[in-house]
Order: structure tokens, then C-alpha cells, then sequence
């Protein structure tokens, strides 16, 4: 039996895209990624989640699915957030086509994501959804891991990209409110890596007398 794990990264920030990574492996093997000793990827250093997703990437197929801000600000014109993680984690699903799938619930009901999720997957497949489940099970705390990776690697890219520091790219960072503020004010506008639908960027626009979404 193939198991596989699913869980994001970069759900709420601002700046960046959310990433979403599903984990699989056969049932035999799951012994091997439970020695690796994983655990969720936020309750890890950078360095050691690094060291881990090398590890991971060795041992079990995997797929990475990157939603750009860009999309999600497409996609929440007709959708809710919570329909895009049911839409992302279906996607990774028809990549790895497991035989039973552990899910890190993206809804307050995790039995309702789940069943959407089976229906946009649209193939049988056992799907367990649970809140905190890349706590539980070593296959979602993998998915965790690499989620978080990419996520770290794609707003580092971004830094280097413009010369200018970031932060994690949450609402609640004041580095990241500070970046936005000042691209604001240098180029009257927002980049095309913030999402422009989010109440931060929006706060943020109107902050410096900008009424309009502009795109950078």
C-alpha cells in the first residue's frame, strides 16, 4: 500500500506563495522516515529542517505544488482560501496517487475537507484529515518539512532578487509591514509577489493615499 502525507506552508502570509507538499512512500517503508526523528517543520531550526528534507528526498517520491500570489489573488475573486487548499491538495493527490492519504486539515471540520478533497480528487483514495497532523504522523511531519523549505527558499529568492529584506512575509512581522510600507512609498505601487487581496497589502495602499490594487 503507497501512504502518502500533504500538508502547506505559507497559508496566510502576505508576501510569497503558499506551498503545498505531498510525501509518499510504501507502507513497509514508513519505519524509515519515522527514524529520522520528524516533527513539524515549525517546531524545527531551518538548519535541521534543511538537513531533514535532503533525507526525506532520499527515501520517498514526492511532489511540490507552488500556488503564486499572483494565482491566489486570481482564484479569490471566485473562490474562498479554504477552496484553493481543497483545489492545491487534490492537485498533489492526482501527482502521487496514493492508496491512503493523511491530511493536515486546511478547514475547521476536518471530515469536510477531506470528503471535498476526495471529490475534486475525483478516484478512490483513503483520506484520513486531521488538525495537527503533521504532529502525529511522520509521513504529513515530511510533507511539513519540504512545504516549508520551499517556501523558505522562494522568499529568499525574492530577497536577493530585489536587494531588500523581507522577513517571513506574515501580517504579524513587523520586517515584512516595514518592506511593504517602503516599496509603497518608493514605487507608488505594490510588487506582483504580495497579495494584493490580502487586508495587510490593502491597509498598507491606502496607508500612502493608494485606492487601486496597482500591480508593480
Amino acid at each position: 500500500m503507497k501512504i502518502a502525507g500533504i500538508d502547506e506552508a505559507g497559508k496566510g502570509p502576505v508576501v510569497g506563495p503558499m506551498v503545498v507538499a505531498g510525501v509518499m512512500v510504501f507502507e513497509k517503508h514508513i519505519a524509515s522516515l519515522e527514524r529520522l526523528g520528524l516533527r513539524d517543520s515549525k517546531a524545527l531550526s531551518p538548519r535541521r529542517r534543511e538537513f531533514l528534507a535532503e533525507e526525506i528526498r532520499k527515501v520517498a517520491k514526492y511532489h511540490i505544488l507552488e500556488v503564486s500570489a499572483g494565482q491566489i489573488d486570481a482564484l479569490r475573486e471566485k473562490m474562498t482560501m479554504n477552496e484553493i487548499m481543497v483545489i492545491s491538495h487534490a492537485k498533489v493527490l492526482k501527482d502521487l496517487k496514493p492508496d491512503r492519504a493523511f491530511l493536515d486539515a486546511a478547514d475547521v471540520n476536518p471530515m469536510r475537507f477531506a470528503q471535498n478533497v476526495r471529490e475534486k480528487y475525483g478516484a478512490p483514495v483513503d483520506i484520513i484529515s486531521e488538525h495537527n497532523a503533521d504532529v502525529k504522523y511522520p509521513i504529513v511531519s515530511a510533507a511539513s518539512i519540504l512545504a516549508k523549505v520551499r517556501r523558505d527558499e522562494a522568499v529568499r529568492a525574492l530577497e536577493k532578487r530585489i536587494g531588500q529584506e523581507i522577513g517571513s512575509g506574515y501580517p504579524s512581522d513587523s520586517r515584512t509591514v516595514h518592506f511593504l510600507e517602503k516599496w509603497i512609498k518608493e514605487h507608488d505601487s505594490l510588487p506582483t509577489f504580495v497579495r494584493h487581496s490580502w487586508k495587510t497589502a490593502q491597509v498598507a495602499l491606502k496607508k500612502h493615499g493608494q485606492s487601486s490594487l496597482s500591480r508593480f
